[in-house]
């Protein structure tokens, strides 16, 4: 077994041979999106250094910024403490969000209450 294909097998895909990846700037530490990935589009992103997830609606892999210029150049990719989540640390070109923002998570406030650690 390949060095990468190792690491693959440590991923603990759901049911539907998937696995979640919360996708940060890598030098702002900014959450810009979260994707999917099966065993062969994280296959492709470990070996390319560019992006490439599953997508869900229209069953086919699609390689981040392809048709919209967009690109994600890899320069980290982490395994969660159970190995079922992947962060991907990545150097974004132009909006990371399909609705042409620079992050999916800057709409609807679910306005938590603050916590604190004092009791």
């Amino acid at each position: 077994m390949s060095d990468v294909e190792a690491r693959i097998a440590q991923v603990a895909f759901n049911d539907d041979g998937l696995a979640p990846v919360i996708v940060q700037q890598w030098d702002s530490a900014e959450v810009l999106m979260l994707a999917w990935v099966d065993a062969e589009a994280l296959r492709r992103t470990l070996t390319t250094g560019r992006a490439v997830y599953w997508s869900r609606s229209r069953q086919e892999y699609w390689r981040k910024g392809d048709t919209s210029g967009h690109v994600q150049v890899v320069h980290e990719a982490r395994l969660d403490c159970d190995g079922d989540a992947i962060l991907l640390r990545v150097d974004q070109t132009g909006p990371a969000c399909h609705t042409g923002t620079r992050t999916c998570f800057d709409t609807t406030d679910l306005h938590a209450v603050e916590g604190s650690s004092a009791e």
